[in-house]
């Protein structure tokens, strides 16, 4: 069993992969693998629409002869990525009070 990941979700932990260094699809591809099954195929469109949103940039650079496209977070993306961030504490609290039975003792006192 597992957890569907939204629209929302994966575009936060894209923008969050490429904040740490310019990178390429397949990369990231492999970075969000560790969470969550995910292919190429399903990669490409994200970027594509966080490019739309200007919160990506791309720039190609030789690699074996071939040129690589990177991604880079625009000042948009960082704007965004922060909110993501902050949407994302927000929920996990919630959902940890409930799913994690953390406020069951002050439920119980009232």
């Amino acid at each position: 069993m597992g957890f569907t990941i939204n629209a929302g979700l994966l575009d936060a932990m894209v923008l969050s992969i490429v904040q740490r260094n310019d990178t390429y699809g397949y990369e990231i591809t492999q970075y969000l693998r560790k969470a969550v099954d995910i292919s190429e195929s399903t990669l490409y469109p994200v970027l594509r629409r966080l490019q739309k949103g200007d919160m990506l940039e791309t720039y190609d650079k030789e690699y074996m002869g071939r040129n690589r496209r990177y991604y880079r977070l625009t000042v948009q993306g960082k704007t965004s990525l922060e909110e993501y961030r902050e949407e994302w504490r927000n929920h996990k609290k919630k959902i940890d009070s409930i799913l994690m039975d953390e406020g069951a003792e002050e439920n119980e006192q009232a």
